[in-house]
């Protein structure tokens, strides 16, 4: 493999974003696994179950320790907000929002880890590609929209029962006249949710990351480059402290509020 040097700023930045891919027996194309993002995302999710643990490991109901209050606070900011938007009794929705939320707030914040920091040791294990962030991914955010998805199935058809569900799914908004019409509406209503959810997160994600390399690159090999490089790449990373759990608040949000709509009556 060429080394880093002799790659050209457009191949440079190919390179960062190409992942490590293994294909499901004799196929490919779409039975392909993409496993630095499995692999990213689960060591996410089991980190974010470990700081949990480290907080409940020696919670005390007096004085909590400083790591215990934050977990506490940032716990009860979640819990309120789902208990804000959601407007059913179900018990599941506000582990799902804190599942949501921390383990998407995780996967974002790898963006902060320069591309180099991770490429660089991988390489000389010979692993020569690794898309550090999940959610920058398409087949990540997909993966978990459609979950939301078949959660706003389970959360529709437990409140409404599938009688109740398909009557209404055949009949509004429009009447049973218009029966075509709205199936053809509801169908599109169902489907844009969990894809427009997803597109969002990736969309924001990847073009993030896009602009962090477009910025090591156009700085150059020359001192004045690399420090002009350095001011815009911090610039960057500041914008996007905001930008990072912005995104994973708006993706708990909206799956909340798609979980509490598919239990209202139309």
């Amino acid at each position: 493999m060429a080394g880093e040097a002799e790659l050209t700023p457009t191949s440079y930045i190919q390179h960062h974003l190409k992942n490590l891919t293994t294909p499901v027996g004799d196929g490919g194309g779409f039975w392909t696994i993409h496993v630095d993002t499995l692999v990213t995302s689960v060591l996410m999710g089991l980190f974010m179950v470990f700081m949990f643990w480290l907080a409940t490991r020696k919670a005390t109901p007096g004085v909590p320790g400083k790591w215990q209050a934050f977990v506490e606070i940032c716990l009860e900011f979640v819990d309120r907000q789902a208990r804000d938007t959601y407007h059913g009794t179900s018990k599941l929705v506000t582990p799902i929002a804190i599942t949501l939320f921390f383990w998407i707030l995780l996967m974002n914040l790898l963006k902060m880890v320069p591309a180099d920091f991770i490429a660089k040791p991988l390489e000389l294990a010979g692993v020569h590609y690794w898309k550090p962030v999940p959610t920058a991914d398409v087949n990540a955010t997909l993966g978990m929209s459609i979950s939301v998805f078949f959660l706003m199935l389970f959360f529709a058809l437990r409140s409404k029962g599938l009688g109740g569900f398909t009557h209404e799914f055949l009949t509004a908004p429009f009447g049973k006249w218009m029966m075509p019409f709205n199936l053809i509406l509801n169908i599109v209503e169902w489907l844009s949710k969990p894809i427009s959810l997803a597109m969002r997160l990736f969309g924001n994600m990847f073009g993030g990351e896009i602009v962090f390399l477009l910025i090591w690159v156009l700085g150059g090999a020359s001192l004045i480059g690399m420090l002009g490089g350095a001011v815009f790449g911090l610039g960057w990373m500041i914008f996007h402290l905001l930008v990072i759990p912005l995104q994973a608040f708006i993706f708990m949000m909206l799956s909340i509020v798609y979980l509490s709509l598919s239990e209202d009556s139309h």
